[in-house]
Parts: C-alpha cells; sequence; structure tokens
C-alpha cells in the first residue's frame, strides 16, 4: 500500500483546524467556565447593553473592577474612557475637587482650571470602586451628582452636564451598613437600579485549573521561563483550600510558584493562611523552643503571628491598607509601620 500524496510528491497537508471562536471576555481576563462563573459570564454580556447605574458586588479579590471594565468595554460607551477610582483614598476635604475638579482662581493654589474625575470619564464610565467607604460628606456630594449629573466645578459659575455611566463597587453587604446608619439609603437607590454579584473563588472549583494554567502562562512569558505544569497532589490542593483572597491570592500564589519551582513541575506543601487561622503548613510540626528563654520564644512567637497575620490580611484586602486597618481595629499608619518593619510589600498583592 502507498500513501497518497500531493503536489510534487509531497504528502497532502491536513486540513486546518477550525478556529477557535473568539471570546472577548476570556481577552480581558473573565476566564472560567464553570456553572456559576458562565451564570456571571452570560449576564456580563446583558449587562453591557444598558446604560443605567451599576452595583458590583463580591469579596475581596473577585474581579470586582475587571468585571467593570468588561461591561464598559462590551458596551456602547467602548470608544470612551474607563475612569476607576478608589472611594478610601478620597479625602474627606478634597472630594469635590477630586470629583468635580476647580475653576482658575477657585481658592489660593488654584493657578489653573483643573477638570475633575467626573470630566476625564466623560462619554464613558466613572467606576467607584469600595463605594463603602464614603464619608457621609461624600455620600451627599456623591448622591447630588447622581440625582441629575450635574455639577459646578469649584469656584465656576455655570452647571455642567456629565455624560458619564457611573458603576460603584463594594466587598461589603451595603444594605447592612444602611441598617447601621453608616451607608445612606437614598445613594443605594441610586447606584444599584443594576447589580451583579461575583462569586467567591470557593464556589467555582472547576475554574481553578483554567485559572492556574492562564497565570502560569502569563508568568512563564514574563520572565521568559520553561513551560510549568501542576503536580496532580498541588491541584487536589488548590481545589479543596479555601482562598480567602479569591482570584487576587490564587494569582500571588502561582506567582512565586512559577518562580521558585525547581523543575518543571510544580509541587510544593503550600502554606495556607488566613486570618481567622494564621499559616499553617501542611506535614510540618513545631520545632523545640525550650532551648531559648521565655521571653525570646515569645518575640519569636509574636514575629511569626504577626507575619502570617499581616501577610494574610494584606492578600485578602488586596493591599488597600485602609480596609486593612479597617479589618484589623489599627490605626493606618501604625499597620503601615508593621508592614515595613517585617518588609511586607502590599503592591505585591
Amino acid at each position: 500500500m502507498t500513501l497518497a500524496t500531493g503536489k510534487n510528491g509531497a504528502s497532502p497537508s491536513r486540513p486546518p483546524a477550525p478556529p477557535q471562536a473568539y471570546d472577548p471576555l476570556d481577552e480581558i481576563g473573565l476566564i472560567g467556565h464553570s456553572r456559576e462563573f458562565q451564570h456571571v459570564r452570560d449576564l456580563i454580556q446583558k449587562l453591557s447593553q444598558f446604560d443605567a447605574p451599576l452595583l458590583v458586588l463580591g469579596e475581596t479579590g473577585t474581579g470586582k473592577e475587571r468585571a467593570a471594565r468588561a461591561i464598559h468595554y462590551l458596551g456602547t460607551r467602548q470608544n470612551h474612557p474607563f475612569i476607576p477610582v478608589n472611594c478610601g483614598a478620597l479625602p474627606d476635604t478634597l472630594v469635590e475637587n477630586e470629583l468635580f475638579g476647580h475653576a482658575s482662581g477657585a481658592f489660593t493654589d488654584a493657578k489653573g482650571e483643573q477638570p475633575g474625575l467626573i470630566a476625564q470619564a466623560d462619554g464613558g464610565t466613572l467606576f467607584l470602586d469600595e463605594v463603602d467607604t464614603l464619608s457621609p460628606r461624600a455620600q451627599v456630594t456623591l448622591l447630588r451628582f447622581l440625582q441629575d449629573q450635574n455639577y459646578r466645578p469649584l469656584g465656576g459659575k455655570k452647571f455642567i452636564r456629565a455624560d458619564v455611566r457611573v458603576m460603584a463597587a463594594s466587598n461589603r453587604d451595603l444594605h447592612a451598613l444602611v441598617r447601621k446608619g453608616s451607608f445612606r439609603q437614598d445613594l443605594l437607590f441610586r447606584l444599584d437600579i443594576l447589580d451583579l454579584v461575583l462569586p467567591p473563588l470557593r464556589q467555582r472549583e472547576h475554574d481553578i485549573e483554567t485559572l492556574s494554567l492562564h497565570f502560569l502562562e502569563r508568568y512563564r512569558l514574563r520572565y521568559n521561563l520553561p513551560t510549568r505544569s501542576l503536580h496532580p497532589e498541588t491541584l487536589e490542593w488548590m481545589r479543596t483550600y479555601h482562598w480567602p483572597g479569591n482570584i487576587r491570592e490564587l494569582e500571588n500564589f502561582l506567582h512565586r510558584a512559577c518562580l521558585l519551582a525547581d523543575g518543571d513541575q510544580i509541587r510544593v506543601a503550600p502554606l495556607s493562611c488566613s486570618v481567622e487561622t494564621g499559616c499553617v503548613s501542611e506535614g510540618t510540626t513545631p520545632g523545640p523552643i525550650t532551648n531559648v528563654s521565655f521571653q525570646e520564644a515569645k518575640a519569636q512567637a509574636i514575629e511569626e503571628f504577626e507575619v502570617s497575620y499581616l501577610s494574610a490580611l494584606i492578600i485578602e484586602t488586596g493591599g488597600n491598607i485602609t480596609e486593612a486597618a479597617r479589618r484589623s481595629g489599627k490605626e493606618r499608619r501604625s499597620l503601615a509601620r508593621l508592614l515595613k518593619k517585617h518588609g511586607i510589600d502590599r503592591t505585591q498583592f
């Protein structure tokens, strides 16, 4: 028997594989096809068709800003700016200046006209992240703008009509904050016309491998490394771990593992950290401590606790010092000093 050949005796080439359908949500980074996340992907496609205010809810690290960006870039405003604002970083005394800008001569240092964030987002989307951190004064300022989308720059004489879609996000229960009196109910009504709730990673077990391969490939390309794979035991652990920091924690874990892997396969005894439990390394037992003084052992235990607690806290809050200080009950400056003391870089999370 002879094989069929093509022109000039060459073997006929196989027909090309059908091209994989382009998925804009994969391109944006909203990766996952579990039943729980497919519902989110379908809803994102639907929400992008409308232009009403939107509230995105979900735990820290679930991808709230990424989801908001997807809705923006799939919608009619895609050719206009997407302006993200961390509300926790807005100084209470400068909220109006940050949002509305100022006219020349509005105050001593206002030597020229300065557009605010709303003007920068004109035609596009203004994304208010951590909207729950707004002070009562800032909430009133935002509510006044949302009522008719008119604003006046500080020192300005005329009101300006804004053409922006407002999206907001929070990792807290805003209805509970309303009941406590720390968040305005009328502001919640203005923001929550449409809503999107992102599931935590622990409810997306079937997406963990897909996400992991995506992150490993990202860091392989960034650092020009050989292809990395996950050992089955590592993958099994990843599927059962709680992931309190959600996708952000998963990415951070794989970033580190990809760089420190001894071979082509990532096989680790992971350090399971959370604010509630501290850090516990699988298969390890405490070493002897009676060969040091009580004070030395106590100091060592305190240092280990601080490192594990702060590392998990920063992971869960995505490096947001304001939110980390609120959760830990410490002053912001005091917390920042502790992070510096232990060499914990919040920008790496």
